[in-house]
């Protein structure tokens, strides 16, 4: 391997917090997944907001009665 890109792919493990060998398994993975046409599964990061729950009379199974909560507009009115 090619000094230069060795020491780049440490530097990018070490910034990463993944080790040299994760590094290069997750890269061959990927170039395989790639041109296999196969789309390697991403880590989703959700936003998680506080509060109680839903707003009283909300029902997530209602789409109709979700769109009129929210005016018709999509936005929610309080």
């Amino acid at each position: 391997m090619d000094d230069g890109l060795l020491e780049d792919a440490k530097r990018h493990a070490l910034d990463t917090g993944r080790s040299l060998t994760r590094l290069i398994q997750d890269a061959v993975t990927a170039l395989l997944e790639r041109e296999r046409g196969a789309r390697s599964p991403r880590s989703v990061s959700l936003p998680v907001f506080g509060g109680d729950g839903l707003r009283a009379g909300i029902d997530l199974d209602d789409s109709a009665g979700l769109l009129d909560a929210m005016g018709g507009t999509g936005e929610v009115h309080s």
